[in-house]
């Protein structure tokens, strides 16, 4: 066991606000209250939401609001217990950095790492599908040369200011958020039938309940739901990595906290719930075309389809831009705890780790490579090892809130401003249902569950052993040696 962390020492971080213009001077409160606001919001609208939840549908039924319930529930509560930790300790590290001091740097390495390797995963991922849309509509430039150009672009952005990737952000996730709620009034009137102009027999709510009843698959088929979605929901926890680079990040992380059950109600719950009133769950439509596409059909909206790729289009470019900047960011916390090369955590008179983020973006481009090359064997085992990531990291934060609560107690608690509920019933038994849903997924063979768990634990395996063969080389590094939460002088200067 590690000894106890302190949690900060005011302007020892390496990695914290540095005096602009100066090289090196680490990362920069660049990100504005409007950028994070909508990182924040944004954050949990994935593409998997609009590609993947037809799936899902498909499986259980109406039922799929209930899967989608309990796995928003989870993200809930998971993300209650992160907010606690980040706003006590704003840091660009965010759970890995958590882990580190409540647990011990065995376990920041290790679920740093593991976070690290699951958005240069998801880059490759994203670029592949945003390519496929783009080759169709301009075929004139190969599928790969789209996805390099979107590569290229998105990496300048991030590379030059923390700034820029904010705006862009910004726009992307702003388009997503109003597609949604576009989606979701123009969907709700033409179910309960008061759009004008439309003459949908299809919808209403008699579609819940109608076609085998709601959970036409039975009972079991909502946790086959879970293991569909739950991976849909990774990104909420963004807001919680850019705060630190934000004027007031403790302000940041309470705000993106508090907001996270309306974000999680609204765009998954209330998007899904309008697509199973609109159409039955059996149309074989959903299927066919995705769950959304299908649904603005059913309504007689013309290139319903041509919408949706845009809006997909513009998910994924939110994803890759969110994905660069998380991957990038992870490896310089590791970088400032000595758990990566130390070029990762240097900076460049902006702001940005210049270092980290071309080393994430070349393994990205190789996984791309891999996409194009070996899209059966070596893509196929990086998309499958990769694919439980999410659940290690909530584990992770829930072990690593047992803990810190009572450290915050002990020496700062006043910096509690954000608290679990029920602490620490509601947190063991989080874990107790991230466990379950573990487990459930090694006897799921029909959605290759099983596959994805073993693969991911054998990683998880490999990197745990290099974690504590590293830890035995240099003779173990105590929790409290990691570097302080960056951005507390300026959360404790903006407070005061």
């Amino acid at each position: 066991m590690t000894s106890q962390p302190t949690l900060n020492k005011t302007g020892n971080d390496p990695g914290g606000p540095g005096e602009p213009g100066a090289e090196g001077s680490g990362l920069q409160a660049g990100l504005k209250n409007r950028h994070l606001s909508m990182i924040a919001i944004g954050g949990v609208i994935g593409a998997g939401l609009f590609v993947g939840s037809s799936s899902g549908i498909a499986t259980a039924g109406p039922g799929i609001l209930l899967s989608y319930a309990l796995v928003g529930t989870l993200v809930v509560l998971v993300m209650r217990m992160l907010g606690e930790m980040s706003a006590a300790n704003p840091t660009s590290g965010s759970f890995s950095a958590h882990a580190d001091r409540a647990l011990g740097s065995w376990a920041g390495f290790s679920i740093g790492w593991l976070y690290w390797f699951f958005w240069v995963v998801v880059l490759a991922v994203e670029a592949t599908a945003g390519a496929v849309i783009l080759e169709g509509w301009i075929p004139a430039v190969p599928q790969w040369g789209w996805a390099l150009i979107v590569m290229v672009v998105l990496t300048a952005t991030n590379l030059v200011s923390v700034g820029s990737y904010g705006e862009f952000e910004f726009w992307f996730a702003g388009i997503k958020v109003v597609a949604i709620a576009a989606f979701i009034v123009i969907g709700g009137l033409a179910v309960f039938g008061l759009l004008p102009g439309v003459d949908s027999e299809q919808a209403g709510l008699s579609n819940l309940t109608e076609h085998g009843g709601f959970l036409p698959n039975g009972a079991g088929a909502i946790l086959t739901g879970v293991l569909l979605v739950v991976f849909s929901f990774m990104g909420s926890e963004i807001a919680t990595l850019a705060a630190g680079e934000s004027e007031n990040p403790r302000q940041a992380v309470t705000k993106a906290t508090n907001s996270i059950i309306w974000r999680v109600a609204v765009f998954y719950l209330g998007s899904i719930a309008v697509v199973v009133c609109l159409l039955p769950w059996d149309s074989k439509a959903i299927t066919k075309d995705g769950s959304y596409v299908a649904a603005l059909d059913s309504l007689g909206i013309a290139h319903a389809g041509q919408i949706m790729n845009f809006i997909v289009l513009t998910s994924v470019l939110s994803c890759l831009n969110s994905g660069l900047y998380t991957a990038s960011r992870m490896a310089f916390s590791l970088g400032q705890r000595g758990d990566a090369p130390k070029a990762f955590a240097r900076t460049t008179s902006n702001g940005v780790p210049r270092t980290a983020i071309l080393a994430s973006v070349a393994f990205g481009f190789v996984a791309v490579f891999f996409n194009y090359k070996f899209p059966d064997s070596v893509f196929l085992f990086l998309v499958n090892s990769s694919g439980a990531v999410a659940l290690f990291v909530w584990l992770v934060i829930c072990f690593s809130q047992l803990r810190m609560r009572k450290i915050i107690k002990a020496e700062a608690p006043e910096k509690l401003v954000v608290k679990m509920w029920l602490y620490p019933y509601l947190t063991w038994a989080t874990a107790a249902l991230i466990v379950f849903i573990l487990g459930y997924m090694l006897t799921d063979t029909e959605h290759d569950g099983r596959q994805t768990i073993l693969l991911s634990l054998l990683v998880a395996a490999v990197v745990l052993v290099i974690a504590f063969v590293k830890k035995g080389l240099r003779g173990g590094r105590p929790a409290a040696d990691a570097p302080q939460a960056q951005g507390e002088e300026r959360s404790e200067v903006s407070a005061g």
